[in-house]
């Protein structure tokens, strides 16, 4: 145990809320708590007084009565992907809904709904079963709670919108303990607040999504060019994509050439601009769609080609693991210009670990044309999304890494 930590309630008082709760509580002095109170970025280093593992909404009701009777530190965990680590709190209680996993897909209506525990992975595996899906991700192992309710970006984002724009409904626990539905017509202004606003309204416990037809096949997979091609290649992949079809997800990305099969050994270590796509629509015009991308330089690799929508919403989770150092930036951009381009390149020059990258995702299309004020969910008109990822292994280096 790192830290001393103070109990949130007395042996006595535990063991009364314990009787009336169907999930786990994990007190700093049970086995399991350090597990329990471990995220995905090891960076995260927090040591709770209580650790709610919630069975149900009942069990959700319970803990947000006794944060509000205590006056207590809350924290709320869905799949505790979140990079800052919001999910767990020093001292308070984290209310844990990542034991809730139901999903019911309602495919003749192409409804979903999923409770908060659920992954994306989770997700796409039971509406995949219909040829079904809804925006969400790029990493299967990435909560559904936390990335919709922040706004949820996917690579179906530019065909179907973002993910808070799929949303039908929520069922949420508001700070008085009451279970609420919050939808276009039931608590409207708690619905639009949901929509990108994050999780500060309550402890949703489950999600209505519209689903969309797309897959079990779709065309995706990336092409990498060395990064002395990077300006070259970036000016060509901003004016391709100015008139691509809202079908092709594009993420640009400028990261470290992986040890992986379908990389030249001499390229593997190697700094390379990456562009990764997802065309969700019929394989004809997927193909046509690419075409300009596997012509243009050529790049020295090519695996773009027809790939289970699953395996397309995994490729990232190797970049990606549980129990490395994490810190992000990002922001959005109107444009790409050329001098956006030059100072995204400079800084990827300056990378101080081969696990850092920064990705530049494209919008437009359906997200562009939900109305600005529609959702909490703001700069619809911003034509890209960008992020700044660095990662490494050792804590002791963490300064160097958070500078860059």
């Amino acid at each position: 145990m790192g830290l001393q930590v103070e109990p949130i309630l007395g042996a006595e008082e535990l063991q009364a809320f314990r009787a009336g709760f169907r999930g786990e509580l994990l007190t700093p002095d049970d086995r399991g708590y350090d597990d329990a109170r471990r995220v995905w970025n090891g960076n995260v280093d927090r040591y709770p007084g209580l650790i709610a593992r919630c069975a149900g909404t009942a069990d959700v009701v319970a803990a947000v009565d006794l944060a509000r009777e205590r006056a207590l530190l809350v924290s709320v965990r869905g799949g505790g992907h979140n990079v800052a680590g919001s999910a767990v709190c020093d001292g308070g209680l984290v209310i844990d809904t990542s034991p809730m996993k139901g999903i019911h897909v309602d495919a003749e209506r192409r409804r979903a709904r999923a409770e908060a525990g659920v992954k994306w992975g989770e997700l796409d595996h039971e509406t995949q079963a219909f040829g079904l899906a809804t925006t969400g991700g790029t990493v299967s192992d990435t909560g559904i709670a936390g990335l919709t309710l922040g706004g949820g970006f996917g690579w179906l984002a530019r065909t179907y919108g973002y993910t808070v724009d799929n949303v039908l409904s929520f069922d949420v626990v508001t700070a008085d303990g009451q279970l609420r539905t919050a939808s276009p017509n039931v608590h409207p202004d708690l619905f639009w607040g949901l929509r990108g606003g994050g999780g500060n309204f309550g402890v949703v416990t489950s999600f209505e999504y519209q689903l969309h037809p797309v897959g079990p096949t779709v065309l995706g997979g990336m092409v990498l060019h060395p990064a002395d091609r990077g300006r070259d290649v970036l000016r060509f992949c901003r004016d391709f994509v100015a008139t691509a079809p809202d079908e092709l997800g594009v993420i640009m990305g400028m990261l470290t050439a992986p040890p992986a099969p379908f990389v030249p050994e001499e390229l593997q270590g190697t700094p390379v601009v990456a562009i990764v796509v997802c065309h969700s629509g019929s394989l004809d015009d997927a193909e046509a769609a690419v075409r300009p991308l596997r012509e243009f330089g050529p790049p020295a690799v090519d695996v773009l080609g027809p790939m289970p929508y699953v395996a397309q919403q995994r490729l990232f989770d190797d970049a990606f693991p549980p129990g490395l150092q994490y810190y992000e930036g990002g922001g959005k951009m109107r444009d790409l210009s050329d001098g956006a381009i030059d100072a995204v390149l400079e800084y990827a020059g300056s990378t101080t670990s081969p696990l850092n990258s920064i990705l530049v995702a494209p919008m437009g299309g359906a997200v562009a044309r939900v109305d600005e004020l529609a959702t909490a969910y703001p700069n619809r008109d911003a034509l890209y999304d960008y992020y700044v990822f660095a990662a490494w292994d050792q804590p002791e280096d963490s300064d160097r890494h958070f500078r860059w």
